[in-house]
């Protein structure tokens, strides 16, 4: 397949609310499998559509990838939307792959219900705890033009976007393909 630029902040497409996906068509298919071989490539867990640029509600995680092993349990999401949460909160240094090199602390849900459309159109429901219900709130977060920066102290998110500015203008940018805006 094909690895994407990815996109990087602060480009205002981060910004921008997605579209539900009205069609699983071949290109939404060969979408989804080129966001996965992209995030593969940058050494992501999970990745929006946006990131590549394109406003749609599709994300794609893989929380369980072993490189050294070769193995691989990628989820396809398509008009993912959380249904239930519970109320104990987990904090997880999170990163993104739009804000390279930079992590911070974010809580969210522990464990949450997810509903969405596999990648065969097909209606499902996932429970998720740890790790995964981390990387699922923060690419649904994307789809809603919502950044993990977002959900930090105003202090914190513009020291992260100062760095990340910074690197772009050293050219100090990761082996993935970029995209600048």
């Amino acid at each position: 397949m094909t690895v994407l630029p990815i996109v990087i902040a602060p480009d205002p497409r981060l910004k921008t609310p997605s579209q539900p996906v009205m069609e699983i068509t071949p290109e939404i298919h060969r979408l989804m499998d080129d966001m996965l071989d992209t995030m593969y490539a940058a050494k992501g867990i999970g990745l929006s559509a946006v990131q590549v640029g394109v406003l749609k509600r599709i994300i794609v995680v893989d929380v369980e990838q072993r490189e050294e092993e070769g193995t691989r349990h990628p989820i396809k999401m398509i008009n993912p939307e959380i249904i239930g949460e519970t109320e104990e909160l987990n904090l997880y240094n999170e990163g993104c792959l739009s804000f390279p090199g930079q992590y911070s602390e974010v809580e969210r849900p522990e464990a949450i219900r997810v509903r969405y459309l596999d990648e065969h159109g097909q209606q499902q429901v996932i429970e998720a705890d740890g790790l995964l219900a981390t990387c699922i709130q923060h690419e649904i977060d994307h789809m809603n033009g919502v950044v993990f920066v977002d959900h930090l102290s105003r202090v914190k998110r513009d020291v992260i976007l100062r760095k990340v500015q910074k690197a772009r203008k050293m050219q100090e940018l990761p082996e993935y393909p970029v995209d600048l805006g």
